[in-house]
């Protein structure tokens, strides 16, 4: 089910209509009901899935009563271990096991060695990925003494569920989460308005923003043969947005429905084009995933308190795994490789520990926009040839323009109110219209942004990007 869609918009009010009607004090079974939907939710996509679901759930269940059931450390180990090679074992057979097969196989049939490997034709379950490091974190984090065991199953099997953050984050940690649902959430008018207000500004960068620029970005990357130089830059400069408000809207989509029902969820993005350099866009920038990835890969490596070269190679190698995270493509291996390349040569060179001010701020958030979209070419494009392509083509092949006038004249409109918002809590200007204390400017807001959804937004129901991760 999709946040954009017509199911979800009658799905969402009858589940708060249902959890409010259910009096505060009786905690659990508004959290049956949550569980229900949840899996209500998950299962319109494919219902076969909810088993997969179900397993991780109830592996990293089990070992984490495991874990805190035995006193021996190698036993608590086991089950840690276990839990993560039974979890992250379904998720490269689903993920990666078509991928290396395929790259066996060619590899074998280059050097003459004519071999078939087995494939499955297995369909992506949707947020595999998001669900399986939410659990394996509580996992590791009950191992390492920083969260309980949770005794509940239905409790602790919501936490896991939980559908407003279920397929695409934000990655909650189970410090966070698992707490709020054993309190008692009252209907309160103006965390349901905030969470509201919330949403619509993330379909307005979703179906507005983002949708709009994907149908000029899709055209020109599902075509790359079709285009010259000029499209290439123009979708090269458009995606790093289209990714942004994709993301980033569900994100606040996500969190707004969590507020509505009273719940907290983490901040996911942080106005990332605003860093000045690659690691603070890093800080900023899918903030569940790569403090995940800091606490329990980057860290467990050995961090930065190990030699120089340990520090870099412990860096490099957390990148590389978030960029195969994202994907079983070598286009997501070398983004990710980049981004590792290039906050080693940042720390190598100090600019991460300086702060800058004035031009050489504007400079250094000039070099880094520019790096971080030149990155997200190999992100965006089908596979290396076509990335190889679009970078050469921009520097060597600079033609007529592939215009879309509907899109380019909706994109007027909407990068100013974008450029606006963003640049007012950066710099703290104070206009943030959406929290004014006057009861009718609040109400306009909200109005004004779903006619302007209404007018520019691309209403056909498109997937989320990150779904597919």
């Amino acid at each position: 089910m999709l946040f954009n869609s017509i199911a979800f918009l009658l799905f969402f009010p009858i589940v708060c209509v249902l959890y409010f009607c259910i009096p505060a004090t009786q905690i659990r079974v508004r959290n049956l009901l949550l569980l229900v939907a949840s899996y209500y939710f998950y299962m319109n996509w494919e219902p076969a899935y909810a088993l997969l679901l179900l397993t991780s759930t109830i592996v990293t269940y089990l070992a984490a009563l495991g874990i805190g059931h035995f006193e021996e450390k190698s036993k608590k180990k086991f089950c840690l271990v276990s839990s993560l090679v039974l979890n992250l074992t379904i998720l490269f057979l689903f993920k990666y096991y078509n991928f290396l097969a395929t790259n066996i196989e060619t590899a074998f049939n280059a050097g003459g060695l004519g071999i078939e490997v087995p494939e499955f034709r297995l369909l992506l379950p949707v947020g595999i990925s998001f669900y399986t490091f939410q659990a394996l974190g509580y996992s590791i984090d009950v191992y390492r003494g920083t969260t309980k065991v949770e005794r509940d199953f239905p409790t602790y099997a919501l936490f896991v569920s939980f559908f407003p953050q279920l397929v695409a984050g934000p990655i909650e940690r189970s410090n966070n989460l698992l707490p709020q649902f054993k309190q008692q959430h009252s209907f309160d008018y103006d965390s349901v308005m905030s969470g509201v207000r919330l949403m619509v500004w993330g379909y307005f960068m979703k179906l507005v923003l983002a949708d709009r620029c994907g149908l000029y970005v899709d055209a020109i990357f599902n075509n790359v043969d079709k285009h010259n130089g000029g499209s290439y830059l123009v979708a090269s400069l458009l995606f790093p947005f289209q990714i942004y408000g994709d993301f980033a809207g569900y994100s606040l989509i996500a969190i707004g429905v969590a507020r509505v029902l009273g719940f907290r969820l983490m901040e996911n993005f942080h106005r990332p084009y605003f860093a000045s350099t690659v690691g603070e866009f890093w800080h900023r920038w899918h903030i569940s995933l790569s403090s995940w990835f800091k606490d329990y890969v980057y860290i467990p490596l050995g961090g930065n308190r190990v030699s120089r070269m340990r520090n870099y190679f412990n860096l490099f190698v957390t990148f590389v795994v978030s960029g195969i995270w994202h994907g079983a493509n070598w286009t997501f291996l070398c983004w990710g490789s980049l981004h590792g390349l290039l906050l080693c040569l940042e720390k190598a060179i100090g600019v991460s520990k300086q702060k800058y001010t004035g031009v050489r701020k504007f400079c250094h958030w000039a070099v880094t926009f520019v790096l971080v979209c030149f990155a997200w070419i190999l992100f965006r494009a089908n596979n290396l040839t076509d990335a190889l392509t679009v970078i050469t083509g921009i520097f060597t092949n600079m033609g007529p323009l592939f215009l879309d006038y509907t899109t380019f004249i909706a994109l007027i409109f909407v990068f100013p109110i974008l450029f606006a918002k963003e640049m007012g809590e950066e710099f703290n200007w104070n206009i943030h219209i959406e929290n004014s204390k006057s009861w009718i400017i609040r109400h306009l807001y909200i109005a004004l942004m779903i006619a302007l959804i209404i007018l520019f937004g691309v209403l056909g129901g498109d997937q989320f990007i990150y779904f597919q991760f």
